[in-house]
């Protein structure tokens, strides 16, 4: 046996990321879960540790400010912050979605101007893809931009808008030329001051309920001409591309709250006494944790080399990135519904954390394409 062979192991420096990071929410992030969750606030001493530490935009590339974290290293930041807190695991995870068009496809004068307020964690990004009419089926939007001289003009509606009115940066999507289809689709960038922008309601949601979900709209909201991102026209293809790339980093988080919850049942099963002993000595309790941490550790595979290929910029991302966010997010609801579970009656109140969980851990299975459209992306994969 060689104990240097290093093939499917994570570096030194991937691990130490882990300790520092997993350290950090528990010192950090961990005690205002809760409160951020019954208040429904955003849970801001999460976003000045994760900032000042570098971490809330790891992601960004050192020449624009960043740690130029890859991608594998960003999915662990997220998976150790989700473990304690979802709705915290949101601010580098929607960071990374919000600026992911920019690094693909943006001039270099935009990078520039967004990119580096990320990574010094002055302020946030978002994405605005979906409408009402406009989710799975995300080409059906109706959102338009226009040209007026030196600027565009944009007009419409954007929903589910994770981290809505506390990001000040926006990448949108919206139709420059109705008569191409999703080839008449550009994006472009949003700043929270400019004029026609107004951030709306908030949703009353079932879980991550620390982090804002908003509508954004748009009245004759006049931007630059230069925060167009790409050439007009191209702004689906990027939003694809983008997507093939984001999706590991929900699959992490929906890991991340799976572990979170795992953890939480070894050690309660420890403790609980039924019959004269610990319930973790019965055989029924010890299979349910063991199919659990089995799911969990075949879930976390998936997603690191997810995220392995989208850095290597592999070609046929899409069926790995859906597999493994999809998989992920199913064993997320699975493991955190036998979590409660195996609190039994506890499980079910706000004593312990794992209710929380198992509310955070559905949105998982939704937000950036449902787990029936995953399919149809692996299934289009394979059947072209």
């Amino acid at each position: 046996m060689e104990s240097s062979f290093d093939t499917y192991q994570l570096s030194e420096e991937h691990e130490a990321l882990r300790e520092a990071v997993r350290s950090l929410s528990e010192k950090e992030i961990a005690p205002y879960a809760a409160e951020c969750d019954e208040q429904e606030r955003y849970p801001r001493e999460a976003f000045h540790a994760l900032s000042k530490s570098g971490f809330a935009g790891v992601h960004v590339p050192e020449a624009y400010g960043g740690q130029g974290a890859d991608s594998v290293a960003t999915c662990i930041v997220i998976e150790e912050v989700a473990r304690v807190c979802a709705s915290s695991s949101l601010i580098p995870a929607v960071n990374k979605l919000g600026t992911m068009p920019i690094l693909l496809s943006a001039s270099e004068d935009l990078k520039h101007k967004v990119l580096p307020s990320i990574a010094a964690g002055e302020h946030t990004a978002s994405y605005a893809l979906s409408e009402r009419e406009a989710g799975s089926d995300a080409a059906a939007m109706k959102t338009r931009a226009r040209r007026d001289g030196n600027d565009w003009v944009l007009n419409g509606t954007k929903c589910w808008i994770t981290n809505g009115g506390e990001s000040s940066w926006y990448t949108v999507m919206a139709v420059t030329d109705p008569d191409k289809g999703p080839n008449g689709i550009s994006a472009f960038v949003v700043h929270a001051d400019d004029p026609g922008f107004e951030v709306g309601g908030k949703e009353k949601k079932l879980g991550i309920k620390g982090s804002p979900t908003a509508e954004l709209h748009f009245n004759d909201c006049t931007i630059p001409e230069d925060r167009i991102i790409g050439e007009p026209g191209t702004g689906f293809k990027t939003a694809l591309r983008t997507l093939d790339h984001t999706r590991p980093t929900i699959g992490a988080q929906a890991l991340g709250i799976a572990q979170g919850a795992l953890d939480a049942a070894v050690d309660y099963v420890k403790e609980r006494k039924q019959f004269g002993q610990a319930i973790a000595d019965f055989q029924g309790v010890q299979f349910m944790l063991a199919d659990m941490a089995m799911k969990i550790e075949a879930a976390r595979h998936m997603i690191y080399v997810s995220a392995a290929r989208a850095e290597r910029e592999e070609g046929n991302l899409g069926f790995i990135s859906a597999a493994a966010k999809c998989y992920a997010s199913d064993v997320a609801m699975e493991v955190t519904t036998n979590a409660v579970q195996l609190f039994g009656g506890a499980g079910y109140t706000r004593d312990f954390p794992v209710e929380r969980m198992m509310r955070d851990a559905k949105i998982t299975q939704i937000y950036e394409g449902t787990n029936q459209v995953q399919r149809m992306v692996m299934a289009r994969s394979l059947l072209k």
